[in-house]
């Protein structure tokens, strides 16, 4: 069995991620949301979607990057 990056549980079932040649094992995908996923700095939701981004900051929507003032948005979504 495996244990749990996020919240430890050793799970039979567990799954592995690897970002960036970094390797982590998830017992759930709520889990690997919680720990990989980005916090939009606007409305702290995680970002599960594409988002909208402007430099290094990834917004979860356009409404939340328009409320920090972002102006020079890019959508990669196709």
């Amino acid at each position: 069995m495996a244990r749990c990056d996020q919240c430890g549980n050793d799970y039979d079932k567990a799954f592995e991620v690897i970002i960036a040649e970094e390797s982590y094992t998830f017992d759930s995908f709520e889990c690997a949301i919680q720990k990989l996923a980005p916090t939009c700095p606007h409305c702290n939701v995680r970002i599960i979607g594409h988002g909208v981004e402007q430099g290094d900051v990834i917004y979860c929507c356009a409404h939340c990057a328009e409320q920090e003032r972002a102006d020079a948005l890019i959508d990669r979504a196709r």
